[in-house]
């Protein structure tokens, strides 16, 4: 097989390959063992780096067999994602149709068991009352507090958690709570999408 003049003899490392496509099954099957190693570069106690002449790998990837390979790859990697998605779909519609209650109350009272609620979780500090905290703090608050006295049938997260993974399912359906209680209190809209927000990026 004649190899194009443009290709020299340089070494591919696996997380080279990767990037080319290659599976480490298929690293194994086609190429077999490496032509060097080379100390890790960033981590110096990590074991060697396995290079692969760059001409034995163009040469593999030109056979009838590697093509077939990654061929039937490629069709199980997309049939793979596309039935995660289709299943991760399916999961955000019964999420969405779970019988998720968030209790309506009056903004007086509302406002009133909240700030009860907070004093009772900070233990140690001494109590405020509602005409003590700013509004922006109280709407965080109530927020907070509808999130935990939300109501969702037990059996429902059992069967999320066992389909979807504990992780997948607690986001959804948190994220749907937080959306129930800004339809049911269309003033506190605009924190609980902050709250969403902050979550979706890692910040509590």
């Amino acid at each position: 097989m004649q190899l194009r003049s443009d290709i020299t003899d340089d070494c591919l490392s696996t997380g080279m390959l990767a990037q080319r496509g290659w599976t480490a099954a298929a690293i194994r099957r086609f190429l077999g063992e490496p032509d060097r190693t080379s100390p890790n570069p960033v981590f110096r106690s990590a074991p060697p780096m396995r290079m692969f002449r760059l001409a034995r790998v163009v040469e593999a990837e030109g056979t009838e067999s590697w093509q077939r390979w990654r061929e039937r790859f490629v069709q199980r990697s997309h049939r793979a994602r596309t039935a995660a998605e289709t299943r991760r779909a399916e999961l955000l519609a019964e999420i969405a149709a779970l019988d998720i209650r968030v209790p309506a109350l009056p903004a007086a009272t509302l406002a009133r068991l909240t700030v009860a609620h907070r004093n009772k979780l900070a233990q140690g500090r001494p109590p405020v009352t509602v005409e003590e905290v700013d509004a922006a703090t109280l709407r965080r608050w109530m927020v907070t507090y509808l999130r935990h006295v939300t109501t969702i049938e037990d059996a429902a997260l059992d069967g999320f958690y066992a389909r979807a993974g504990r992780a997948e399912a607690t986001i959804a359906i948190r994220n749907t709570v937080f959306a129930v209680i800004a339809q049911t209190y269309p003033e506190l809209a605009n924190e609980a999408r902050r709250q969403v927000s902050r979550r979706t990026n890692g910040r509590g």
